[in-house]
């Protein structure tokens, strides 16, 4: 089979890079040469447009940033969805499920399946190959694309028959994970400035109830060294943050802890932040402190 893969940015290029290592064919579209070069060098092919890819592919692959990008070279004219070749859309970012109806809905008009397939764990899961995979649609179509991707990860969990049902678990799963960035921060700096040291806190916390993803790899990883380079900028996550509190809102789900994280996220992107990485949020709260957390190295 076929396969494309349209952005292959800090995630899109390892999980690429996972679909050739798994023995597939492989051509690539992204708008900037020196993305595409590692996987060109794979003999990968390269496609000169998102239509070009479409035109020759059968199962194409989206990882991209927000939702005005994927509209655009999805449904626009030019885009995916004039390719003569492509059957099957497999969707790998979070973008709410509303933006995942519009897609599924004028794909189908032209007789294209699509796939939900938003995926959790950061640039390191994806270098890793220990993403959680999430799909939801139909399950012919989900058996289709499964293979492809059988290198992303080990966790791979279908969360229903709509494609919309994996953006309910994805937005479920990041809300929890921005909530956490920032209770971590204000919880590190809290526990350094009253004199407990950052690897102390560490090896505690992450043996105990206080356990969570910003704790076990962005603080480690990230923070204590000082490089903060968890590999995502702030705007994607903001994005992911608004998205998940309009889908509560839109239930009638009382959000109040998550509109206050949100909340801490509006300031930061407000100061300008917008193109940091995330892991730079503890400087917000280290600066209100009039504290830095010691740095850890090693």
């Amino acid at each position: 089979m076929k396969a494309g893969f349209l952005g292959v940015g800090n995630m899109g290029l390892p999980m690429a890079g996972k679909i050739l290592d798994a023995g597939h064919e492989l051509a690539v579209y992204d708008v900037r040469e020196e993305a595409m070069r590692p996987l060109l060098e794979r003999q990968a092919r390269r496609a000169a447009s998102p239509k070009e890819l479409a035109d020759t592919c059968e199962i194409v692959f989206v990882s991209l940033p927000t939702l005005k990008i994927l509209r655009d070279v999805v449904l626009a004219p030019g885009g995916l969805i004039d390719g003569k070749e492509m059957k099957l859309l497999v969707n790998t970012c979070t973008v709410g499920v509303p933006m995942i109806k519009e897609v599924e809905a004028a794909m189908k008009a032209r007789g294209i399946g699509v796939v939900d397939c938003p995926i959790s764990g950061g640039p390191a899961g994806a270098q890793a190959g220990t993403l959680a995979v999430m799909v939801s649609g139909a399950p012919e179509l989900i058996e289709r694309m499964r293979p492809l991707v059988s290198k992303w990860g080990k966790t791979f969990v279908v969360a229903g028959d709509e494609p919309g049902a994996a953006q309910v678990l994805k937005l479920t799963n990041n809300i929890m994970f921005a909530v956490n960035l920032v209770l971590t921060a204000e919880a590190m700096v809290m526990g350094t400035k009253g004199g407990v040291r950052p690897e102390v806190l560490m090896e505690a916390i992450n043996a105990g109830s206080g356990r969570n993803a910003a704790m076990a790899m962005v603080m480690p990883n990230a923070v204590l060294p000082r490089t903060f380079d968890f590999g995502c900028p702030l705007h994607i996550l903001m994005k992911d943050v608004d998205l998940a509190v309009e889908l509560g809102e839109e239930l009638g789900v009382p959000m109040w802890v998550c509109q206050a994280a949100r909340l801490v996220y509006k300031h930061a992107m407000f100061q300008g932040r917008a193109d940091t990485d995330i892991s730079r949020m503890v400087e917000i709260v280290e600066n209100g402190a009039d504290f830095r957390i010691p740095q850890v190295n090693g």
